[in-house]
């Protein structure tokens, strides 16, 4: 505790941080892949540990359950944080840590050799917690770019492209800086989504790996 009767703010920081990462670290597309007798999802597809790439395996219960798994762990920790430190004044803070590292934890996983998903789901979680009409507006943008063209990786990227102004629509000044961070981080994380968008070979939603 430090004067103010609350816990010393660098360490639920670092608390927030550690945490998240740590959850934000389960592989569940991974744990469902076994769970359904589906293989080790690294070798199927994309390779990546996401939703999307457990759909192509054609089992759509695994894909959704990693969907909703993925997702659950971004917003549980922003919303662990926020109750437990209910009445300090530095609580959003530690959420939006939480929630910011629980994304880091899911794309670089210490279990994998860093070498994890996208994030996509757990960004949406995250901010669908932090912020829930950012993270509806942003969830709902996926849904509708998914629609029409049917990339996942393309309707990821307006989705959260979208979402820091979403946040200065609909929330505050934290919230914006959130999405924006987790949109530099998918952009990123999406650079070979983005060649082959270009290039016209990405993988439409539902396609089956070979």
């Amino acid at each position: 505790m430090n004067g103010t009767g609350y816990p010393d703010i660098a360490m639920m920081h670092q608390l927030a941080a550690l945490l998240g990462y740590l959850a934000g670290s389960i592989p569940f597309g991974l744990v469902m892949a076994r769970l359904f007798g589906l293989g080790d999802l690294r070798s199927v597809g994309s390779g990546n540990i996401g939703a999307t790439n457990v759909l192509r395996t054609g089992n759509r219960l695994a894909a959704f359950l990693t969907l909703v798994l993925d997702a659950g762990k971004g917003a549980l920790v922003v919303l662990a944080f926020r109750v437990a430190t209910a009445g300090d004044p530095a609580s959003e803070d530690y959420a939006l840590l939480a929630g910011l590292f629980a994304v880091i934890g899911h794309n670089f996983p210490i279990w994998l050799r860093f070498r994890g998903g996208k994030g996509v789901a757990t960004t949406l979680g995250t901010l669908a917690a932090y912020a829930w009409p950012v993270g509806l507006a942003a969830g709902a943008t996926w849904l509708l770019v998914a629609a029409l063209f049917r990339y996942s990786s393309l309707a990821a990227l307006v989705a959260l492209a979208a979402a820091p102004a979403f946040a200065v629509l609909f929330a505050d000044s934290r919230a914006a800086v959130l999405a924006a961070l987790l949109a530099l981080l998918a952009i990123g994380r999406h650079h070979a989504n983005i060649r082959r968008l270009l290039a016209g070979t990405e993988s439409r939603i539902g396609q089956k790996a070979e």
